[in-house]
């Protein structure tokens, strides 16, 4: 099914196991694998701002008030996809599905203003196809410690004990309980002495719309001897991202391609920073792509590529608004 670029994942093992810098951008399906140099990096063919390394300076911007119109799908169409995931899920095919749509956007932002101007911990400009503002990150690599930081379980900021309804939350939490066993899993095929190191850690994400309260943990181990500074075979081990696909995974996947009528591209798959030592790279959401990229003199087409995790004891009503929550830009 997956028709992964293998070519493209040696060239990333063959950078890092010479200690070559490099940074690179996966798509979902992993068939489309990026890779910039530090020439590349230099000359801002893509524009990064990560916590590690950035190569943007502080750019000023005219102050104008910010137009951000939505047009999410119908909840009638929406509920066609969500009724294909709920009829797997209740013959044991998947425990949990992440499934996303995707949302024709206008704004008066331009993809470079977004970039610049939202406030997050991952953030990368690609020309003029996309942009995106991640706070997931996937996996850091220190010293040969392995990282993750599963984010699953959202909720508005504004409710009356919003942070105690979402821990408490039993579909929310058995989302996160799933997401975390599942790259507990995952973190154990390429690393030793796998531990939870924290559970359940709450996390305040400012929006010009909305403000969330988004819920992860953090699980590490040490990365094994066969996958030291083989980036790309870590990579391909441990991809798809368990907290964007779901549980079990071969199975899940086919559950995602079935009742997603969209292709999510680069949505959900993974970006990185590999420094010639050490790794850093973030889950790919939050994210706005220019379908009229190829066309400079036209008007941009912008989508906004969102969605969240079912389970059986998910409301079609609550997971429609969710997928609509967080359709919006961190500008404040």
């Amino acid at each position: 099914m997956l028709n992964i670029n293998h070519q493209k994942f040696l060239e990333l093992d063959q950078l890092s196991q010479q200690k070559v810098p490099f940074f690179f951008v996966i798509d979902f399906l992993m068939e489309n694998v990026l890779i910039f140099n530090e020439e590349d990096l230099k000359s801002k063919i893509i524009l990064v701002d990560f916590p590690y390394f950035k190569n943007i300076e502080n750019k000023e911007f005219a102050s104008k008030k910010i137009e951000w119109q939505a047009f999410p799908q119908s909840k009638k169409d929406y509920e066609k996809g969500f009724k294909i995931v709920q009829e797997h899920l209740k013959r044991g095919d998947s425990y949990l599905v992440n499934y996303t749509t995707e949302t024709p956007v206008e704004t008066n932002l331009t993809l470079e203003e977004v970039f610049y101007q939202s406030k997050a911990k991952y953030k990368v400009l690609l020309n003029n196809e996309f942009t995106f503002f991640s706070p997931e990150t996937f996996v850091e690599i220190k010293n040969q410690k392995i990282y993750t930081h599963p984010m699953k379980g959202t909720i508005e900021a504004e409710k009356q004990n919003a942070i105690e309804l979402l821990k408490n939350d039993v579909k929310e939490k058995a989302e996160h309980y799933t997401v975390v066993d599942l790259l507990r899993n995952d973190l154990s095929m390429i690393a030793d002495n796998v531990q939870l190191d924290e559970f359940q850690r709450i996390d305040y994400l400012q929006t010009s719309n909305k403000n969330l309260y988004a819920m992860s943990s953090e699980i590490s181990g040490d990365v094994k001897p066969e996958f030291q500074y083989k980036i790309g075979s870590l990579l391909q081990k441990i991809l798809p991202a368990g907290s964007i696909l779901g549980a079990p995974k071969p199975k899940t996947l086919e559950v995602i391609l079935e009742a997603e009528n969209y292709k999510r591209g680069f949505y959900t798959g993974v970006a990185g920073c590999f420094d010639g030592e050490n790794l850093d790279s973030c889950v790919i959401i939050r994210y706005i792509e220019n379908k009229n990229s190829l066309y400079l003199n036209e008007k941009p087409n912008l989508v906004f590529k969102s969605g969240g995790g079912i389970t059986h004891l998910s409301k079609l009503e609550d997971e429609y608004q969710e997928m609509k929550n967080k359709i919006y830009v961190p500008i404040h």
